[in-house]
């Protein structure tokens, strides 16, 4: 395996660290930090970006990681750090939203943590760089196509937040997370719903 890139081996020791206090000072980050709904008087503007370094669990944030290390690694090679930061805030920030929005709809009042959002971002981007790429995933262990895979872990996450199927998972931050990768690609390309006819890439087409 190629040598991690820096962005993705600074966020898996950030989260790795920050997982490790919060679990030392018993939960008591995810007070300030994890992502509250308006309606919980608990919400802060600065956790629209700070919930996506706290996690639950250590199956949790294990998933999550082993995640960004698959799919973020590679993506950065070809993106660089910069755009690379720029598509990861992009995917978190609109996962945040959509948690929020539901939250409200909902009447929820149960605090988001956890790196997902970003992680749908990048399977999403993945998917549309190298869509015929075969992997494997651990949930199915059978090998498919990169934009299969996507495209039916899309739907499954649809299908259980539309039912409510699987509580405790914030599956609307996920759809969230791959509604930001998605238009953060069309925007890149110049491509509805944003001004045609340019490549803000720089040369580089998803």
């Amino acid at each position: 395996m190629p040598p991690l890139p820096p962005i993705t081996q600074a966020l898996l020791l950030i989260n790795v660290a920050v997982f490790c206090l919060d679990e030392v000072f018993g939960h008591l980050l995810s007070v300030y930090f994890a992502l509250w709904p308006f309606d919980s008087g608990r919400f802060m503007p600065w956790q629209v970006i700070s919930y996506a370094f706290l996690h639950g669990s250590f199956s949790h944030i294990f998933f999550n990681m082993m995640g960004l290390w698959m799919f973020g690694a590679e993506l950065e090679r070809i993106w660089g750090g910069r755009r690379y930061l720029s598509f990861l805030a992009a995917s978190v920030l609109t996962a945040a939203a959509c948690q929020l929005l539901m939250s409200a709809l909902g009447g929820w009042i149960n605090p988001t943590v956890g790196a997902s959002g970003g992680l749908f971002g990048l399977l999403l981007a993945y998917a549309m760089v190298f869509p015929t790429r075969t992997i494997m995933p651990l949930f199915p262990p059978i090998p498919m196509k990169a934009r299969t895979f996507v495209a039916l872990y899309g739907g499954l996450e649809l299908f259980l937040g539309v039912t409510g199927t699987a509580s405790g998972v914030a599956h609307f931050a996920h759809l969230g997370g791959m509604l930001g990768g998605w238009l953060m690609i069309r925007y890149w390309r110049g491509q509805p719903p944003f001004s045609s006819g340019r490549n803000r890439g720089g040369g580089w087409r998803a």
